[in-house]
């Protein structure tokens, strides 16, 4: 510790014996010199002597027990403080007790049992995040909790019967292959709730409407229903393509939804945006990067959110990132200052561990990067329209260098990039992609 301040250089800060203090500041617990928590007591061992208590430790059980385990997790927190605020909230000291004394067993389909809340997700991450729970994917499992509930509501067997088939051999199947992949799922299993959901809602109307099911379904119901509601209603079109393959009803088309409209920001307010990042205060750092990796180079939200530490990548001809199968795109100043200094200070680093984390914007729980709709939300407040910034990052690249080299180097489709290419007038459009020419 410095407590005390040099006359003689500088009124620098000095440790006890340099400034004469004469109070002593080690714990009596582990001897370490540092401010008291509790009568000379450090934070740590405060912690660690109210957790000992708490799960009903004595020194006759070995440290493979589920209370030791738990005991050791916490205590091994960077910030010991913080595990102290976490315990003061509400049903926190009563979970804790549970699974020390069995009552909930340490696994992921016991803690599945108790209602969901944030402390039980948040208890669950500090398990993974020190190996005491098996890592697993949140929103598969969420998917796996959210299906039954939904079948549940569902009192018509003819309606229930294809959904049910619908969900779990070609939803359900395809997320677990894309977890099994370590592709991301978040985005598939929103898209698979709300094709379960709005395919229900129009099998439920069919039938109250004509009496009919999907096997005796007939194309006019189906136009009638997509021309007579909001958008999101075209989101049975997978129910029926599925349909048709597995002969549940046949000679039902319906083509794919075309947007009226395209979402752009001008040029003009995508650079004074970027400029808004780097001279002004308009949010912290954290944010002001994402952003900047929005406007300048097209990445969604969610791509941004679980971006990882390794995808800066250092090189003598300056700073990089790693966003797609291609080459890294070069950061350009001044916004690699920016990007070093948040790899440097990011936030949430003593979240539940000391070990770091892996992620380029760690999350408020241990192991976890921020979730997605903390920057959407914000980004909306500060007037940025996400999906119009996107496309206007996109196009003024495409315009710089060929539709196929941003789809590799960016992580988009050829068709995507080629599609906004064309869009721009641009002739990179119609080169054919660096993996398809001829050698």
């Amino acid at each position: 510790m410095l407590p005390g301040r040099s006359a003689s250089n500088g009124d620098q800060p000095v440790c006890v014996d340099c400034a004469g203090i004469t109070q002593d500041y080690r714990c009596s617990g582990c001897g370490t010199e540092t401010e008291h928590y509790r009568q000379k007591t450090c934070a740590r061992c405060s912690l660690r002597n109210d957790l000992t208590t708490l799960l009903r430790l004595d020194e006759s059980q070995g440290p493979e027990t589920t209370a030791a385990k738990l005991l050791a997790a916490l205590c091994g927190a960077q910030r010991p403080e913080s595990i102290f605020t976490w315990l003061r909230r509400k049903g926190v000291r009563e979970l804790l007790e549970r699974l020390a004394t069995g009552d909930i067993p340490l696994s992921h389909v016991a803690l599945d049992k108790e209602p969901n809340s944030p402390r039980v997700e948040h208890l669950r991450s500090l398990l993974t995040h020190h190996n005491l729970l098996p890592v697993r994917d949140h929103y598969l499992a969420l998917f796996e909790r959210w299906l039954p509930s939904k079948l549940d509501d569902i009192d018509d067997p003819e309606i229930r019967r294809p959904i049910e088939s619908f969900s779990r051999w070609h939803h359900l199947r395809r997320i677990r292959s894309l977890s099994a992949e370590g592709k991301p799922t978040r985005g598939p299993v929103h898209s698979a709730k709300q094709e379960i959901t709005e395919t229900i809602k129009f099998l439920t109307w069919l039938k109250l409407a004509y009496g009919r099911t999907v096997a005796s379904c007939l194309q006019g119901d189906v136009d009638a229903w997509l021309a007579d509601g909001p958008t999101t209603r075209h989101a049975i079109r997978t129910f029926f393509v599925w349909a048709v393959e597995n002969r549940t009803c046949t000679n039902i088309t319906i083509g794919f939804r075309q947007a009226k409209t395209v979402p752009l920001l001008t040029q003009g307010q995508r650079l004074a945006m970027l400029k808004a990042c780097l001279t002004d205060n308009v949010e912290t750092l954290s944010y002001r990067v994402a952003a900047i990796f929005l406007l300048l180079y097209a990445q969604p939200v969610v791509k941004i959110a679980a971006m990882k530490s390794t995808d800066v990548i250092l090189t003598p001809e300056g700073l990089h990132l790693s966003l797609g199968d291609g080459d890294p795109a070069p950061v350009p100043e001044p916004f690699a200052v920016l990007v070093t200094q948040h790899l440097a200070s990011r936030p949430n680093m003593r979240t539940g561990s000391s070990s770091g984390s892996q992620w380029l914007f760690p999350g408020y729980r241990a192991g976890q990067h921020i979730h997605p709709n903390t920057f959407m939300d914000r980004f909306r407040e500060l007037g940025i329209n996400l999906l119009g910034a996107r496309n206007a990052s996109l196009r003024a690249l495409v315009r710089e260098i060929p539709a196929p080299i941003a789809a590799e180097m960016l992580g988009y489709s050829y068709q995507v990039t080629q599609k906004h290419a064309a869009a721009a007038a641009e002739p990179w459009s119609r080169y054919p992609s660096p993996r398809r020419l001829p050698h």
